[in-house]
C-alpha cells in the first residue's frame, strides 16, 4: 500500500467521520461540559498541529537520515523535503487532528469529565521528577552507543522533555481529567499500532533491526512503534486537555498575579 493510500483509509477517513459527528453535534446543541470551553477548541488542535511540525521535523529527518527507518521509494511519491516524503510531514497534521477530535468526541459524552477532588500539587513534582530519570536513562542509552536501544533513546529523549513541561504544570490537572485522558489515549494508540503493523507487513515503511530492541508485538510491531504511538497520544490529549481546562486558565492567572506583585515589591 502506498504512504498515501494508508494515510487516506486510516487517518483520513476517521477524521471526516469525527468532523461529521462535530456537525451532528453542533446542530443538536451537543456541547463540550463548561470547564473544558476555556479555549476556543479548535484552535487548541491548530496549535499541536503547528508544534508537532516544528518538534518532529528535526527528529524525523534524523531518524530516516540515520537509516533508524526507512520508506519504500516506490510507495511515495517522490517529493521529499529534507529526508523526509512528504506524506511523513502530511502524517504530523493528521495525526494531532485525529487525537483532538477525538477528545473532543470523548468529552462531549463522557459522564462526570472531571472528578471534583482537591488538586494535589505534589504530583506535579513527582511525575517530573519520574520522567526526568527515564529521560536521563534515554540520554545514557544514547551515550554509550547502545546500537539495540538507538531508537528507543530516540524516541524518550525526544518526547519526554515536552511531556514533563505538560505535567510540570499541570499533572494534577490532568488526574482531575483522568478518565478523558485514558479514553482518548488507549484505544488511538491500539487503533493506530494495529495500522502502523498493517504498514510495516506491506512494505510501506521499515524498522531498522540493528536499531531496535527487537521486541515484536504479534511477530511484526517493534514495541518502539507502540511506545512512539504512546507518547505522541500522550502528547496530544495531555496538552488539549491542559489548554482547555479552566482550571489552566486559572493556574495562569495566579501566575501573573504573583509575577505582578512580586514586580511592585
Amino acid at each position: 500500500m502506498t504512504y498515501f493510500g494508508f494515510l487516506g483509509i486510516f487517518l483520513v477517513i476517521p477524521i471526516l467521520i469525527l468532523v461529521g459527528i462535530e456537525v451532528w453535534d453542533k446542530r443538536h446543541g451537543r456541547t463540550l461540559p463548561p470547564v473544558l470551553q476555556s479555549w476556543p477548541p479548535y484552535a487548541a488542535i491548530a496549535l499541536h498541529v503547528l508544534v508537532a511540525l516544528v518538534y518532529t521535523t528535526p527528529w524525523d529527518n534524523y531518524l530516516v537520515a540515520t537509516r533508524v527507518w526507512w520508506y519504500d521509494p516506490a510507495l511515495v511519491t517522490g517529493l521529499v523535503i529534507g529526508w523526509v516524503p512528504i506524506e511523513e510531514y502530511t502524517f504530523f497534521v493528521l495525526q494531532p487532528i485525529l487525537g483532538g477530535l477525538w477528545l473532543l468526541f470523548l468529552a462531549r459524552r463522557l459522564k462526570g469529565v472531571a472528578k471534583t477532588e482537591a488538586l494535589r500539587p505534589s504530583l506535579r513534582w513527582w511525575s517530573v521528577a519520574v520522567l526526568a530519570v527515564l529521560w536521563v536513562t534515554a540520554v545514557v542509552i544514547l551515550a554509550v552507543r547502545w546500537q539495540p536501544g538507538t531508537y528507543l533513546g530516540l524516541e524518550l529523549a525526544w518526547a519526554l522533555l515536552p511531556i514533563m513541561l505538560q505535567v510540570g504544570f499541570g499533572a494534577d490537572i490532568l488526574w482531575r481529567y483522568r478518565r478523558l485522558v485514558f479514553w482518548t489515549i488507549v484505544p488511538l494508540v491500539l487503533y493506530l499500532s494495529a495500522a502502523d503493523a498493517l504498514a510495516i507487513g506491506w512494505g510501506t515503511w521499515t524498522i531498522d533491526p540493528a536499531q531496535s530492541t527487537g521486541i515484536l508485538l504479534g511477530g511484526v510491531l517493534p514495541i518502539e512503534e507502540l511506545l512512539f504511538f504512546l507518547l505522541t497520544n500522550v502528547l496530544i490529549s495531555f496538552g488539549v486537555t491542559l489548554l482547555l481546562a479552566e482550571e489552566s486558565h486559572e493556574r495562569l492567572r495566579s501566575f501573573r498575579n504573583f509575577a505582578s506583585v512580586s514586580r511592585e515589591t
